[in-house]
């Protein structure tokens, strides 16, 4: 299935995007159905799901919650009717501590034992970025977001434990207050920026090569800023040598139901 033009995946309704890729198509989400907000996910046994609760609790900033699905569940308001193991482009399976692969589908791992999190994702005040005529590099560049494993770590919760994963943009350098202003109003889907230029201060050593996602082109005179990233979670089920768990494929995110407004303070 080829993936619509950039105007017509961001005019979709979100029970037509998660239509598609139930059938097949794999792509990053950003700029897909504006006006919807956009969610990470994390899967986990029940027997790990207090802690990965807790872990949400002590790290607001990457990991806030918009929704649980309790043990065995597969639907619910965000997705209006829709699939968890279905409706996302591309999932991750965590198998012992590692990366165990990705799959277009989770049917055949799921187990009535799991517990989902939906958490909040930046991609969701990027139409208010560029309503304000600031530029996102990785739409415009028809890319998926690059995020970075910093040296920055977590507060630890039960079994859990790892470090802050952030996304980054980069800003036109007369606009970056701009931009904190705007995405500070979004505290629910991660808020204002963790950290402005230097990345080195992330431990970051090349903004080239990302862990997860693409590479942008950074212009002249922008200055990259870093947002707190719902992979975060990953990374500490990964770090912690969880047994088991499920995700999103970094990027390709659930298109949820629910508007952007609930999310957005004055």
């Amino acid at each position: 299935m080829d993936t619509p033009a950039r105007q017509d995946r961001a005019g979709l309704a979100p029970g037509a995007a998660r239509a598609m890729f139930r059938s097949g198509l794999v792509t990053p989400t950003s700029g897909w159905c504006d006006g919807f907000a956009q969610a990470n996910l994390i899967v986990v046994p029940r027997d790990w799901a207090f802690d990965v609760l807790l872990f949400a609790q002590r790290n607001p900033r990457p990991c806030p919650v918009l929704g649980v699905l309790e043990a065995g569940e597969v639907t619910g308001p965000l997705l209006g009717g829709g699939d968890v193991r279905t409706d996302v482009p591309l999932y991750t399976v965590y198998r012992d501590g590692e990366a165990a692969g990705t799959r277009t589908d989770l049917l055949d791992v799921w187990r009535e034992d799991l517990v989902t999190f939906a958490l909040g994702c930046s991609f969701t005040f990027e139409a208010a970025l560029q309503e304000a005529g600031i530029p996102v590099a990785h739409i415009e560049q028809g890319v998926n977001v690059p995020m970075y494993r910093t040296n920055v770590p977590c507060a630890p919760a039960g079994r859990l434990s790892g470090p802050l994963v952030v996304s980054m943009r980069p800003i036109p350098a007369s606009r970056v207050a701009d931009a904190v202003r705007i995405t500070s109003r979004y505290p629910a889907v991660h808020g204002a920026p963790v950290h402005v230029g230097a990345p080195g201060e992330l431990g970051i050593r090349d903004l080239a090569a990302p862990d997860h996602g693409d590479a942008v082109r950074i212009p002249d005179g922008h200055v990259p800023v870093f947002w707190a990233c719902g992979v975060t979670p990953q990374a500490a089920v990964l770090e912690s040598g969880a047994p088991f768990a499920l995700g999103h494929a970094p990027g390709h995110m659930l298109v949820t139901d629910l508007p952007n407004w609930q999310y957005q303070v004055p």
